[in-house]
């Protein structure tokens, strides 16, 4: 799978929050914030999962659909990993 400009940046924009979230407790800062901010790099997380494993399945369906395979085994591996990444 190739990674697009779009999922990096994605990344690098957690990234980014990360490193407010270890400045906000170098300053001691509420800890409500805190967690505000984790809670939304968690969200991050969870919708770049979502979209790395569903543009993944629909690359390899495709690629399994072209030499005439059975796609049912690929689709519950996809399902599996987004179970995992709970």
């Amino acid at each position: 799978m190739e990674y697009n400009d779009q999922l990096k940046n994605r990344v690098k924009r957690m990234e980014g929050q990360l490193r407010g979230i270890l400045k906000m407790m170098e300053e001691n800062q509420d800890c409500k914030k805190v967690i505000t901010q984790l809670s939304a790099v968690r969200s991050a997380i969870d919708r770049t999962i979502g979209v790395i494993v569903s543009s993944n399945l629909v690359e390899c369906v495709q690629a399994v659909e072209k030499n005439g395979e059975k796609t049912d085994e690929l689709i519950k591996e996809a399902v599996n990993l987004l179970v995992k990444s709970r």
